[in-house]
């Protein structure tokens, strides 16, 4: 186990520094255009595939940082680029996420590499959990996967929703329900191999922020993948299932992992981490202009008024980035969160993204109001981090459960 340490060591330096490079010299140039467009940046994630930084073996070597500072430090520096091109090349690993926590070691092997590609022919992958009327309620969910004994295969129907990469991507990640009596306990997580038939891509969502990303429903009519892409396996999951049988029977209430909070009680943090990079690059942003803009015969720094903010801003970020790095060494080293650390590091810097963008644009007035300066499209980007991957409510839902050991509505 690693020993925890506030300062980076010279390894972790030079990462950040690189991701800061690519960030700053590609993504930054770039994030207006892809933002208007409101498209998939292949040219990017090829450029980014090119020099490693879109890579199984890469993000492999930051998600087994022994600290657990590998992930955070990669994303803060991505999303200050830009969140929209940053989630186009950080989505996939969502989905990696998503086989590396419920899959076996075969599993893991076969599929992860598929959703990457290489760097001629580059691949991006999708976790498909929330649907239209089952969100934050993953009890609600309707996608249903039966098994067909007599050829070993899963066949799945049901419609997903707010995918990032749906329908465009090589492999699918899907959590579906397979004991409908079970609630939440009666799902499990399967992957849907590219070009497999009844697969297809719904309506594409034309959204507020993070424009650059893909998001879209998934559609599956009656989709059948073999018995082996049920991630972690028939037998486990029979084992499971009756436990929670078992346990539903005497009444009891056993914590059985569900498959999709399982994933994001794992990314919560690295989300966390890419609120951080937004708020940090719009406190930047308005340090910097702060600095420059005149009136009334000086820089409006000078002014308590606008200088407060911007230390409440600059205190914000890294009370931020301090919860997500203490939740990410707790999960590398294996301790459990026993007050919600996890969703403790995603609610803060989720609520601090938005509260500093916004702080940005009153800085700059009128001119950060507009396009001209991106603190407008950071302020956008930054809404989506109190909804998606669990909304703040529920991480304040999850939190109040954990601390106080009542089961709160």
């Amino acid at each position: 186990m690693a020993e925890f340490a506030l300062e980076l060591n010279e390894d972790q330096k030079a990462v950040r520094d690189w991701v800061h490079g690519f960030a700053a010299d590609v993504m930054r140039p770039a994030a207006a255009e892809w933002d208007e467009r409101e498209e998939t940046p292949w040219p990017i994630i090829q450029e980014a595939a090119k020099i490693g930084l879109y890579s199984l073996d890469f993000y492999a070597q930051q998600y087994f940082d022994p600290t657990g500072l590998g992930i955070p430090v990669v994303m803060e520096e991505l999303f200050w680029g830009d969140a929209g091109i940053g989630l186009s090349i950080v989505g996939t690993a969502l989905a990696a996420v998503g086989v590396l926590a419920n899959g076996t070691e075969e599993q893991i092997g076969t599929w992860i590499p598929q959703m990457y590609g290489d760097e001629n022919d580059v691949k991006v992958a999708a976790f498909c959990s929330s649907e239209p009327d089952a969100g934050s309620d993953v009890s609600a969910m309707r996608t249903r996967a039966v098994y067909d004994e007599a050829k070993d295969e899963w066949v799945l129907n049901g419609t997903k929703t707010w995918a990032t990469n749906g329908g465009i991507a090589n492999v699918h990640v899907v959590v579906a329900v397979v004991d409908p009596e079970l609630g939440a306990k009666g799902h499990a997580s399967f992957v849907i191999p590219p070009n497999t038939p009844g697969l297809s891509q719904g309506q594409k969502f034309k959204k507020h922020g993070i424009r650059a990303s893909h998001t879209a429903e998934v559609v599956l009519e009656d989709v059948r993948v073999p018995g082996h892409c049920l991630l972690g396996g028939k037998e486990k999951l029979d084992e499971r299932l009756a436990r929670a049988r078992e346990k539903a029977k005497k009444g009891g209430g056993e914590r059985v992992r569900n498959a999709a909070m399982a994933t994001f009680e794992a990314s919560r943090p690295a989300v966390g981490a890419q609120a951080v990079g937004i708020a940090r690059a719009a406190y930047e942003v308005a340090l910097d202009y702060a600095k420059t803009r005149v009136q009334f015969g000086r820089p409006i720094i000078d002014n308590q008024g606008i200088a407060f903010q911007l230390a409440d801003m600059r205190t914000r970020v890294d009370a931020a980035r301090l919860l997500v790095w203490r939740a990410s060494w707790m999960a590398a080293a294996g301790k459990p969160f026993e007050a919600a650390e996890g969703s403790m590091s995603k609610l803060f810097a989720g609520e601090t993204a938005k509260a500093v963008t916004a702080q940005a644009i009153q800085i700059l007035g009128g001119n950060g109001f507009t396009r001209e300066y991106p603190v407008e499209r950071m302020h956008r980007d930054a809404a989506i981090y109190s909804i998606f991957e669990g909304t703040s409510e529920i991480q304040r839902l999850v939190i109040a459960r954990t601390i106080s050991g009542i089961h709160i509505r």
